[in-house]
């Protein structure tokens, strides 16, 4: 298909403000866009694990269902993120086992738990980076003193303009800040609307 785009994880941050969540980071190949989702503790952990080389003394769940794919002679062919819905992404797994390919509905967190095991890529929608990915501007605009403001948590994104939301979103993402960026992306994609 050529609408999708291809992600390499970018990093996992933990989140200042919600308890329990993290933000994974996705960069696409070759380009300047993020794409920010939020996912669970466990989750999160399961991908650390992998991403800092970390045995863990016993399989995690992850690491079963993978010990089972290889049993079965199964290979995961990708993870493909094709939607956002009710604020959560959807993805889906495509399994190939001999002859047989198989199509199954996976939370993206765990499609992506999966893939860094077994080294499938994972791809999303150009629909989707389009309307949910951050973009970094490259061109020097005037410097503010973003940190006071990204780190009150009664940010009032309404009253901002469009292009210091942009500055503000390059800084949190500078500043490794993803539950700011995320915010800062939501209201620039309702101004899109």
């Amino acid at each position: 298909m050529n609408n999708r785009v291809k992600l390499s994880i970018l990093g996992i941050s933990f989140s200042q403000v919600q308890a329990g969540a993290y933000a994974l980071i996705f960069a696409e190949s070759n380009g300047p866009r993020r794409l920010p989702i939020v996912i669970g503790t466990p989750e999160a952990q399961s991908i650390a694990i992998v991403m800092e080389k970390i045995n863990p003394p016993r399989p995690l769940s992850h690491d079963l269902i993978v010990s089972t794919f290889k049993a079965l002679n199964v290979d995961l062919l990708d993870v493909f993120i094709y939607k956002f819905e009710d604020g959560a992404f959807f993805a889906e797994l495509t399994l190939q086992q001999g002859e047989n390919q198989y199509k199954i509905d996976s939370r993206t967190s765990d499609g992506v738990a999966l893939a860094i095991r077994t080294g499938a890529p994972i791809y999303t929608t150009e629909e989707l980076m389009r309307t949910m990915s951050v973009v970094f501007d490259n061109e020097d605009e005037e410097q503010k003193d973003m940190k006071s403001f990204l780190s009150n948590e009664d940010k009032d994104l309404s009253q901002l303009s469009t292009d210091t939301l942009n500055t503000l979103l390059e800084e949190a993402l500078n500043k490794e800040d993803f539950e700011s960026a995320i915010s800062l992306r939501d209201e620039l994609n309702k101004r899109k609307d």
